[in-house]
């Protein structure tokens, strides 16, 4: 992923010293600085975001709002109509993705429901106002639900025992849950995100097995690591 996003970025850079050299030269006449500029720095990082991020959500988003202000800068739309349809906007799409993660299943909470009818129970890690530390050095890890609503989560499993596929479901409400993993072992995400974020930075480890992240993450965030 690192790879696509340096060589997505480096093809924008050398597009844009390219058409500067030209401009310069008198080759071409292309105004940079048309009304609106500013708002590719808005666009420009979103859309190379969709390409190289896992959680394209916010991308998208984000990418919609710079497209709309262009549009207003360059006279096809009035401000007020922007700032009237662009939240109702921003909750259909997240609706919507939420609409297709419902039925087209989530493997995170698919597993979580297995467990369940086994009769067994997630871990759970609740912090509101408050935080919480979880830490399962040396124990069977199968899956956890957490939760943070103006407080913090930290679930550290860097010694827990897995050995196959598990699920975590991490939600985060004006709060922060922190997860450590293993380096034994790969991670997905599956993330719905409001003015908040989900981050992987762990690598990929092939025919490891997969800790499955479902994130949900309004006005908070979700670190793997």
């Amino acid at each position: 992923m690192k790879k696509i996003n340096s060589v997505v970025w480096g093809v924008v850079l050398i597009a844009a010293g390219v058409l500067f050299a030209l401009n310069a030269l008198n080759v071409t006449n292309i105004d940079v600085f048309f009304d609106g500029w500013w708002t590719a720095f808005i666009i420009v990082p979103c859309a190379v975001g969709l390409v190289t991020e896992r959680d394209k959500t916010g991308r998208l988003i984000g990418l919609l709002v710079g497209v709309f202000l262009l549009l207003c800068c360059q006279g096809v739309l009035q401000f007020s109509m922007v700032w009237k349809l662009l939240l109702p906007l921003v909750i259909v799409l997240i609706g919507c993705k939420m609409v297709i993660t419902g039925l087209f299943g989530n493997k995170a909470n698919k597993i979580l429901e297995k467990i369940k009818q086994q009769g067994g129970q997630p871990q759970v890690g609740c912090a509101t106002f408050t935080g919480c530390n979880l830490n399962y050095d040396g124990e069977p890890f199968e899956g956890a639900e957490l939760t943070a609503v103006f407080g913090g989560v930290k679930c550290d499993l860097r010694g827990a025992v897995i050995q196959a596929d598990c699920a975590i479901q991490a939600t985060a409400v004006f709060g922060g849950i922190d997860i450590f993993v293993p380096d034994t072992v790969n991670v997905k995400i599956s993330s719905n995100s409001m003015f908040g974020g989900v981050t992987n930075k762990t690598a990929a480890h092939p025919g490891a097995p997969t800790v499955y992240v479902s994130a949900t993450s309004m006005f908070g965030g979700v670190t793997i690591k």
